[in-house]
C-alpha cells in the first residue's frame, strides 16, 4: 500500500507519499518520477515529495521539507524514539538501487546532490495535520501513474518540438525573401525608372506634330 498526504503549508498545496514498508520502498524507487524527492536516512518508510512544475528540489520551502522530514522520521520504529535525526534529501533521479541492495535499501548516484535537515523532535501537531489528510492507494497503480506522466511529457516535448520547427520555417523563409531582395535589388530599381517615365512620348501625351515646326 503507499499512503498520499497533503501538505497545507504551501499554496497550492503539496503531495507527499510514503510507502507502507520496504517492500512498498521497492515499488516507489522504481516507479518515481524525476520530479520526485526523497527523504530518508532511517530503517524506514520512504517519503516522496511530488514536486510542481518549476519548483527545483533544493530550493523548497523549509516548512515543506519539514512536512517531509517528520513524515519520515515518525514512520521509523528506530527514528521516532530518537531525538535530532537527521535527514538526507535528494532527487529521485539521483537514487542508486543495485541488486547487492537490501529490500528497500537504496544509496545516491551523487553525493554531491544531497542535502540534510535536522528534526530536533517529533511534532505531534505536523503529523496530526498531515494523517488528517492520509489517503490509501494499492502499489499497482504506480506504474499506470508514471506512465500516463510520461505520456504527458512526451506529448509536451512533441508540441515544443513542432513550434521550434514552425520558428525555424519562418525564419528560413524570412532569409530567404531578404536574399531574393538584396539579389533583385538593381533589377527593380531599373524597373521603377521606366515605370515612372523612361519611355517615348507620342501624339496620345498631347503633342501636335506642328509644334516642332
Amino acid at each position: 500500500m503507499v499512503y498520499y498526504f497533503t501538505s497545507s503549508v504551501v499554496d497550492p498545496h503539496a503531495t507527499i507519499y510514503v510507502g507502507k514498508d520496504k517492500f512498498e520502498n521497492e515499488e516507489l524507487i522504481k516507479y518515481g518520477w524525476d520530479e520526485d524527492f526523497h527523504a530518508d536516512n532511517l530503517s524506514s518508510a520512504h517519503v516522496y515529495l511530488r514536486l510542481k512544475a518549476g519548483q527545483e528540489w533544493d530550493k523548497l520551502p523549509a516548512t515543506l521539507v519539514e512536512d517531509c522530514a517528520q513524515l519520515t522520521k515518525a514512520n521509523s520504529i528506530e527514528g521516532n524514539k530518537k531525538e535530532n535525526v537527521t535527514i538526507i534529501y535528494t532527487p529521485w533521479s539521483n537514487l542508486l538501487k543495485n541488486a547487492s541492495m537490501a529490500t528497500g535499501q537504496v544509496s545516491f548516484r551523487d553525493h554531491k546532490k544531497t542535502r540534510t535537515t535536522l528534526v530536533p523532535t517529533r511534532l505531534n501537531p505536523t503529523i496530526n495535520r498531515l494523517m488528517k489528510t492520509r489517503t490509501v492507494a494499492s502499489a499497482d497503480g504506480l506504474f499506470a501513474e508514471k506512465e500516463q506522466h510520461l505520456s504527458k511529457l512526451r506529448a509536451k516535448a512533441r508540441e515544443r518540438a513542432k513550434e521550434v520547427r514552425k520558428e525555424e520555417e519562418r525564419l528560413k523563409k524570412e532569409r530567404q525573401d531578404e536574399k531574393y531582395k538584396r539579389e533583385h535589388a538593381y533589377e527593380d530599381l531599373m524597373k521603377g525608372d521606366d515605370d515612372e517615365g523612361g519611355g517615348k512620348r507620342s501624339n496620345q501625351d498631347g503633342w501636335d506634330d506642328d509644334d516642332f515646326m
